[in-house]
């Protein structure tokens, strides 16, 4: 039985979101967003930053989101979620998996640190004002690549759970302008996903 490491507002959601999608069996170990929970001697023997996600599954433990992703795609079930070596799709299916911790949530980061987890009087609003107009950079070329699309490949894949996350936390922080409607247009079709709003939802 696969075991889900979780805290709410996090990315965890990711890996319940993909878990749903495929129709797997897990067991959800929920944990408090908050440093008696994450930070805690018996989480840290599970992450040593004392981060989620974490999954279990047997004797093998693994963190990161986009590595639990890929491990549970390969060892597990496909699903049809990530398309074969040989698709014509693969290279943009890797590149958009990838982009989202490359450029996308690094600035997405920054703004939850300024705009939440410090007191208001350690923000800095040059560093926010900064991560806010990288995080819109970051995602111009999302909105591109979706004219005409549904999904980020074409068909929903795993890029979309990576990335379609990220850009579901982008628009709720108000990074996303109406300026990019396509981009618009696939956070409410990522919201409406049933799925997603079971993950979403796990508070």
């Amino acid at each position: 039985m696969l075991t889900l490491h979780f805290a709410p507002n996090s990315r965890a959601g990711r890996i319940v979101w993909l878990l749903e999608e495929l129709g797997l069996e897990y067991e959800i170990n929920k944990m408090k967003f908050h440093p008696s929970d994450l930070k805690s001697d018996e989480h840290r023997a599970r992450h040593p930053l004392g981060r989620v996600p974490v999954l279990d599954d047997g004797d093998i433990r693994i963190w990161e989101s986009g590595a639990i992703v890929e491990y549970v795609l390969e060892r597990h079930k496909n699903g049809g979620l990530k398309p074969a070596v040989d698709d014509e799709r693969y290279p943009a299916y890797l590149q958009w998996f990838h982009y989202c911790e490359g450029m996308v949530m690094p600035p997405v980061n920054t703004i939850v640190v300024q705009t939440v987890l410090l007191p208001p009087e350690r923000r800095d609003e040059t560093a926010l004002g900064q991560a806010q107009r990288l995080l819109t950079r970051a995602l111009a070329p999302v909105n591109e690549t979706l004219e005409g699309k549904d999904y980020l490949i074409g068909d929903f894949s795993a890029a979309d759970i990576m990335l379609g996350h990220a850009c579901f936390m982008s628009n709720r922080l108000g990074c996303v302008p109406d300026e990019m409607p396509h981009l618009k247009a696939y956070v409410e079709r990522v919201t409406a996903r049933e799925h997603f709003q079971t993950a979403i939802n796990m508070q």
